[in-house]
């Protein structure tokens, strides 16, 4: 059988190419990886028509649907139309699916939507920032998660947003319970301590987790009713020097964040090795050939931070780093 298809074009338009000639599979877009049932029966019918009835569910809450012949991506695109229309995925032309898969899918926690320590609504911001970045062909991963618990993993990425809140405290209805008090011992950070009967929290220490306001029978903690993000960088993983991302900003606000991230595109677009395959390069590797402060130039450009906003003025990455010994040492 002759095939005379463009595999560059085809990755671009997220399907992938497999191990067996002729046949890929259909990536699908689920930014913050929550979703209308009705896209499930969706994904079935493409799978059972044009797959092989398999459906893979990615570590990037995507869904990628096996078997699917090459030859039938057009006609695959335009039953994706109406998940990409559901989903809300941005797009450049109807019925063409998707214009680029190099700013993979924005992972979420389930966030407050369900779970009670979380500050925020994950799925929404991931929408938010998937509308700001995508399509792009550079190589970004963003997560968002709830809470310091981090149960998305954030920090394995270049940009990692996890949720914080400033707790609000009513001395009125406190009962000198000390419930808060042990929940933050036992599960965050021991920022809180009683004294003359009530509760006082240590602002330096405190890392805006919400434990206090889930174990407080009296409501006497709540949250703040502004929203507030970290902000941790340039964490990957990989072959040559996987690391967690560092905090960089602390009380911040999604706005900021937004920018910084679509700023980081235009810093990429500079400074990005010219011999990179498929403009994939990790952003971390940028900056460690650039300079922190140059980066900085670039992403803090336009943004005004809060008042309440902490920033590091600079940050050091630790990792793994793999040698010509393959980082085998005594």
């Amino acid at each position: 059988m002759s095939l005379d298809i463009n595999t560059k074009a085809l990755k671009k338009n997220a399907f992938r190419v497999s191990k067996v000639r002729g046949i890929g599979a259909s990536r699908i877009r689920v930014p913050g990886g929550y979703l209308d049932a009705k896209v499930l029966g969706m994904v079935q019918e493409i799978a059972e028509t044009y797959g092989n009835g398999k459906v893979h569910l990615t570590t990037r809450q995507g869904f990628e649907i096996e078997g699917i012949r090459l030859q039938d991506i057009p006609e695959i695109n335009k039953k994706l139309q109406p998940i990409i229309d559901l989903v809300g995925t941005n797009q450049t032309d109807p019925n063409t699916g998707y214009a680029s898969s190099g700013t993979r899918n924005i992972c979420a926690c389930i966030g407050n939507n369900v779970c009670p320590f979380a500050n925020y609504n994950t799925s929404e911001l991931a929408r938010r920032i998937d509308k700001a970045i995508f399509p792009n062909d550079l190589h970004f991963k963003v997560a968002c998660t709830g809470c310091s618990n981090d149960c998305a993993k954030v920090r394995m990425h270049d940009f990692g947003i996890i949720g914080q809140t400033i707790p609000q405290y009513d001395p009125t209805r406190c009962i000198s319970c000390k419930a808060c008090i042990k929940g933050c011992k036992s599960l965050s950070v021991n920022a809180l301590r009683m004294e003359n009967y009530k509760v006082v929290r240590d602002a330096e220490k405190c890392v805006g987790c919400g434990v206090c306001v889930t174990k407080c029978p009296t409501r006497a903690w709540t949250r703040s009713k502004k929203k507030y993000y970290k902000l941790t960088i340039m964490g990957r993983t990989g072959k040559k020097n996987p690391r967690l991302g560092q905090d960089w900003l602390v009380w911040a606000d999604a706005d900021n964040i937004i920018k910084i991230i679509v700023n980081t595109y235009k810093f990429v677009e500079k400074y990005i090795s010219p011999d990179a395959p498929a403009r994939k390069e990790h952003i971390g590797y940028i900056i460690d050939r650039v300079g922190f402060e140059e980066y900085k130039k670039w992403a803090l450009d336009g943004v005004e931070l809060m008042p309440e906003t902490i920033m590091k003025k600079c940050v050091y990455w630790n990792g793994i780093h793999f040698t010509d010994k393959a980082g085998w040492t005594d």
